[in-house]
């Protein structure tokens, strides 16, 4: 293919380069990807144009149809992928080729050198168009833009760049609109054969919307898809490979779908769903943006993938909504405030969550999946939508002292005699949590506590929280009493252990810790631990403080000491004047370290353990 001008050369981007250098260079077992995602783009340009030629009609006025052919030429040893959509300037060309803009490039390449075989990781983050460097050891790429007089060529071997020009006057006619692929095939490369293409076509593309035409060398052409939007087929008429198809196409993954809904809503709105939940975790799950990626089309036509249909707690489903009255015409900003898409993302977040119940009482061990997967985005929920708060909690599994995936209504169904709180402990891992002192007292009576680790569990846990009437209650915050629960063992009981004198004892604590903390109490939570740190009860629980500080977004608070008065260490402060500073002291830091804090002097801290271990050693 010759240019009318010299091409221009340019250097690919830093990851581009990377990420080329690993296709060239690297095997993948299957490499059938690269096709795939090759019809996708090209499926996305013919989705554009059909979105844009609403507002502009100019653009398609030849009557060329969308469509997608693939032409295989043997005597070259080429394999092209033609598209008649939207095509791309010179600039989009440079932008869309010649750089990655996508914030999870770096994360790509980091599990892509990790990986055995990258072919799940290349739809996984979108950088289907450079698999075709695993096949090709050149690609030419000649498009026009709709409505554009200007052809422009973009063509690489895979090396550090490209180089790009003005098509020639011959290539100019054979592009009228769109975008034609060219790749120069490898030595090893199998994909000429008629047969292998319509087997990568009807495995990966048959549901694409748009006709895939097989061009073959000889003969005439041939639609090798079904090109039907299967989310506006029946049930009836589906198999479970069928969806599981769609899935794929639709969502760009290779996991099978954990949970599929399918259905069609009619009444004062009409419209298509077909919504899927991963059973693996997608790459950008907690991106900042929390943007969702379920696609909105309008009688069959691509709207926009980002058009918020679904809470940002469930962002992780993925599929389609097809709406047949929501108008043609609407733009990005009328997704906003649409009356009629609010009532329809209320009424099909409402749905997911029933669905997601339903599992969850009916194939426990698929909700699992889905739970341990997304469940610390679903609890994102709990916090941001306080409608469905209480079907939230009902779906939530917890760790408990008890074992693990339980819900609140196993935890309530256990409760002791005279319980009427749920109780709860925030911290960073099980272990830790399960070894703490404020769960000393609960243990005693057997209460089950929730275990809870997962960063958002300190804030959902802030908002005032009851799950069928019974309040959820922090270990660590506020006052608590098990006075009337009780205990699981007589022999836990140590009211008959001598107990130091609480005025006293707690006058000379608070003189010696000063202004590190706000109160110093006996403590109902504590039956073998000296002494633990709790928050008042307006205060934030400790857990969320030290994770807002963290990100300077607070400074923590004073805590309040609680102490066991029946502990040998409490009791010796009372009665020992000359050592009673040091023993505070060492109780305060001792409850920060449990509570996975540092002492505010480390050094200190060291010094004064060691002297109190000598003094106990008669040294």
């Amino acid at each position: 293919m010759t240019t009318t001008a010299a091409a221009e050369s340019q250097p690919f981007q830093a990851e581009v380069a990377e990420l080329l250098h690993l296709m060239v260079h690297s095997v993948y077992s299957e490499t059938d990807i690269f096709l795939r995602e090759l019809i996708s783009n090209a499926s996305d340009a013919c989705d554009k144009l059909r979105y844009e030629a609403i507002a502009n009609p100019g653009l398609i006025t030849d009557g060329t149809p969308p469509e997608i052919r693939i032409v295989p030429n043997k005597a070259a040893d080429t394999l092209s992928v033609i598209d008649t959509g939207i095509g791309m300037e010179r600039a989009e060309l440079i932008d869309n080729l010649g750089t990655i803009a996508r914030s999870g490039t770096k994360s790509f390449l980091s599990k892509l050198t990790e990986a055995k075989d990258g072919a799940n990781l290349i739809g996984q983050f979108g950088v289907g168009f450079y698999a075709a460097f695993m096949v090709a050891e050149k690609i030419v790429v000649t498009s026009r833009r709709a409505g554009s007089d200007e052809v422009w060529v973009w063509s690489s071997e895979g090396g550090s760049g490209f180089e790009i020009a003005p098509a020639s006057e011959e290539a100019a006619k054979r592009v009228a609109r769109g975008t034609e692929i060219v790749l120069h095939l490898k030595k090893d490369a199998k994909y000429l054969e008629a047969y292998e293409i319509e087997r990568i076509v009807r495995e990966y593309s048959d549901n694409i919307q748009f006709p895939i035409l097989l061009v073959p060398e000889e003969g005439e052409a041939r639609q090798i898809n079904s090109a039907s939007a299967l989310w506006q087929r029946s049930k009836s008429e589906l198999k479970p490979e069928d969806y599981a198809q769609a899935y794929k196409q639709i969502a760009g993954a290779f996991d099978d779908p954990a949970m599929t809904l399918h259905y069609r809503a009619e009444g004062r709105q009409s419209y298509a769903v077909l919504l899927f939940a991963p059973s693996q975790k997608p790459f950008d799950l907690f991106q900042v943006e929390r943007k969702g990626k379920v696609k909105l089309y309008v009688r069959r036509v691509f709207i926009a993938d980002d058009a918020e249909l679904l809470p940002a707690y469930l962002r992780f489903i993925r599929g389609v909504i097809d709406s047949e009255d929501l108008p043609l015409n609407i733009s990005r900003e009328m997704l906003q405030n649409n009356p009629q898409l609010a009532q329809i993302r209320k009424a099909v977040t409402s749905r997911v969550i029933g669905e997601l119940e339903t599992l969850g009482e009916k194939e426990p061990e698929t909700f699992t999946k889905i739970w341990d997967a997304f469940g610390p985005v679903i609890k994102e929920g709990l916090w941001e939508d306080f409608e469905r708060r209480e079907k939230l909690l009902a779906l939530a599994r917890f760790t408990t002292t008890s074992g693990e995936k339980r819900s609140l209504k196993q935890v309530v169904d256990d409760f002791k005699p005279n319980q009427t709180e749920i109780y709860y402990l925030v911290g960073d891992s099980v272990e830790r949590l399960k070894s703490n002192p404020k769960l000393e007292s609960a243990r005693a009576r057997g209460i089950e506590v929730l275990l809870l680790t997962d960063p958002v569990d300190a804030f959902w846990t802030s908002a005032p929280l009851e799950f069928g009437g019974k309040p959820l209650k922090s270990l660590s915050q506020g006052d608590v009493d098990f006075g009337l629960i009780p205990l699981a063992d007589d022999k836990s009981d140590k009211k008959d252990e001598p107990a130091a004198d609480a005025a006293t004892t707690i006058a000379v604590i608070k003189d010696a810790l000063g202004e590190r903390v706000s109160d110093v109490r006996a403590s109902q939570r504590l039956t073998a631990s000296a002494s633990c740190l709790v928050a008042g009860g307006d205060a934030r629980d400790r857990a969320l403080e030290r994770l807002l500080a963290q990100q300077n977004r607070g400074e923590i608070t004073k805590p309040i000491l609680e102490i066991n008065l029946r502990h040998p260490l409490v009791a010796a402060i009372a009665t020992d004047t000359a050592q009673a500073k040091d023993l505070s002291l060492l109780l305060f830091e001792q409850a920060q370290i449990l509570d996975g804090e540092m002492p505010d002097d480390p050094a200190a801290f060291a010094s004064r353990l060691n002297q109190l271990v000598l003094r106990g050693l008669g040294k």
